[in-house]
């Protein structure tokens, strides 16, 4: 029987049978977990897709210094990029694709600010055609220098 999803960024069964190996092993010894690693795992994901703050987490999740305990420690061990890793290798696989892809593409887009009265140390970039520093925040592949050397 499947169980009762609560909110829509909660793992479905068949999401958590492919997360649940790719996370840490429990510590032996010591005191059991209190909470469901898949309780943990939810809590997660409902910060990650709500945006709210730690302390906001909704009651029917574990209390939310345990919830940040596992995050802390699992983004220490990085286990969100390796998890992220080997779903990646398997979609692409059950794709009929390469595991591992062979470009990538790298995007960046400049965008118009609110007018300034007296423009002062703002310059004009022509190659992004707004107003602005040029060299700013965003780079782009124009802003390199290429040696053929």
């Amino acid at each position: 029987m499947p169980r009762e999803r609560r909110y829509p960024s909660d793992l479905t069964d068949a999401q958590w049978a492919l997360v649940e190996p790719l996370l840490p092993a429990p510590n032996t010894g010591g005191r059991p977990d209190k909470h469901p690693r898949l309780d943990i795992v939810d809590a997660i994901l409902y910060v990650v897709r709500t945006g709210c703050a730690w302390r906001q987490l909704p009651v029917d999740f574990p209390p939310w210094q345990t919830v940040y305990w596992y995050f802390v420690r699992w983004e220490e061990a990085k286990v969100t990029e390796q998890m992220l890793t080997v779903l990646r290798r398997r979609v692409r696989a059950a794709q009929g694709r390469a595991e591992e892809p062979t470009a990538g593409i790298i995007d960046s887009q400049s965008v118009k600010g609110a007018d300034t009265v007296g423009r002062g140390s703002r310059g004009y970039d022509a190659g992004k055609k707004v107003n602005g520093v040029s060299g700013s925040s965003s780079p782009t592949p124009s802003d390199c220098c290429w040696s053929s050397a």
